[in-house]
């Protein structure tokens, strides 16, 4: 192998995961593709009279650019990983570091930066390409280039200060507890994520748009009645301009505690009717009334526990970093390489973690039926919402069980509409 780097059990393993992801990546991407040229200009029943077959087929084709994009960027990406490895660059990286005296806490520290800042750099192409060829030639973009630089070197800014703050605590943990670190790491994580969460309303998120109140008084007025008839205190009503940078249309709730908000895009109030808007609101809000917030955070906490104490147990065998080329075991090394390790694992996993989504949509969908009281707010918002996105109205099964977060759009509006004639039914 390459620069020290020794094939043995844990470097196959490494080479198989990443070889497997980039298979199932392929053959996903083809599945789909293949679902929207065979179907792909036929207009599903529930979008009869909503969608031209001129829309339709720019759907398709979206989907398709999209998709191309995002596999070529999912592969390329992979493969540098794989060079990385295999190139022996991080054990030299390590040792460069190590040569120049600095303590294990900063050591580490400007290692993460420097890798991080390699893959920032890689990464920046594709987005380029996707901002400003295809998102732009479907009329989505409206970003600038000056927006866009500044976007960047603003995300880098953010980045470099939180990933920071938390690699010197956590590195620091390791320095002081090296036999605990796993476990006060974790609380540590864990209570990062929340101040994360806590702060990024109101002092992350505005450093890129602008947020300002509703001007509709009679909308702010109903939206603040139904969060109240939920149960809900939200701390304002937002509109913000997403149309700077985007066309694509969203609204969600961000925030915890008093941070808490409600966040409308500019575009959504301009294609959307007040009823639509509602529906909307009152699906996000079934999320945090049924618990899917803080479930998803016990869950997210379990793994992250087992991550941690693998990580833990890995990170202390010498065998694992002489299979990657290292002559000394630095810990901050180690911790890389191991998140490259998981990477491909993560992907391999993450259709567990769709079904949980979307099964926390359904009953969110389920909330805001009963709350409204009537499934045709939802079900129109839906079809505006994925006729002006362009979403993709013939995925394939495998693909959107594979990956959605969400259900199929046209499979939530024909559950709706069967709900409602189910209701009907039993109450003629």
């Amino acid at each position: 192998m390459i620069a020290g780097v020794r094939l043995n059990t844990i470097l196959i393993l490494f080479l198989a995961l990443y070889a497997l992801a980039i298979a199932v990546r392929l053959i996903l991407y083809i599945l789909n593709r293949r679902s929207l040229e065979k179907s792909g200009d036929k207009v599903p029943p529930e979008f009869a009279g909503v969608v031209t077959r001129e829309t339709l087929r720019k759907m398709r084709d979206y989907t398709i650019a999209t998709g191309t994009m995002g596999i070529t960027e999912h592969i390329a990406y992979d493969l540098f990983l794989i060079l990385v490895v295999l190139s022996g660059v991080l054990p030299w990286l390590t040792g460069a570091i190590s040569s120049l005296g600095m303590n294990f806490v900063i050591s580490g520290i400007v290692f993460f930066f420097l890798c991080y800042l390699a893959l920032g750099i890689f990464e920046i192409p594709f987005d380029l390409y996707s901002t400003f060829m295809i998102e732009k030639r479907f009329s989505f973009s409206t970003i600038t280039v000056g927006t866009w630089v500044s976007d960047l070197i603003k995300s880098l800014l953010v980045s470099a200060v939180l990933m920071g703050v938390f690699l010197a605590v956590f590195l620091s943990l390791i320095t002081f507890a090296p036999g605990t670190w796993w476990i006060w790491s974790w609380l540590f994580f864990i209570s990062f994520q929340l101040l994360v969460s806590w702060l990024y309303p109101v002092l992350i998120a505005p450093l890129f748009n602008k947020f300002e109140p509703i001007e509709d008084e009679n909308l702010r007025e109903r939206i603040r009645s139904l969060a109240q008839s939920a149960g809900i205190h939200v701390k304002g009503i937002y509109r913000m301009n997403a149309l700077k940078r985007s066309r694509h249309s969203n609204a969600y709730f961000t925030g915890l505690g008093k941070s808490k908000r409600i966040v409308l895009f500019d575009t959504l109030l301009e294609n959307h009717t007040p009823d639509e808007i509602l529906s909307v609101l009152a699906h996000e809000m079934g999320h945090w009334k049924l618990g899917h917030v803080w479930k998803q955070l016990v869950v997210s906490s379990a793994v992250s526990l087992v991550l941690f104490y693998g990580a833990y147990l890995v990170v202390n065998s010498s065998l694992f970093y002489a299979s990657f080329g290292f002559s000394v075991m630095a810990l901050y090394a180690g911790l890389f390489v191991l998140s490259i390790f998981a990477k491909p694992a993560a992907f391999l996993l993450s259709p567990i973690g769709a079904m949980i989504s979307r099964h926390f949509e359904r009953q969110a969908d389920d909330y805001a039926y009963a709350k409204i009281g009537s499934p045709d707010a939802l079900i129109s918002s839906l079809k505006e919402l994925a006729t002006h996105n362009l979403s993709n109205l013939h995925p394939d099964p495998f693909y959107a069980w594979f990956t959605y977060s969400h259900p199929p759009v046209v499979e939530r509006i024909r559950r709706l509409e069967n709900m409602e004639r189910e209701v009907s039914a039993s109450s003629a």
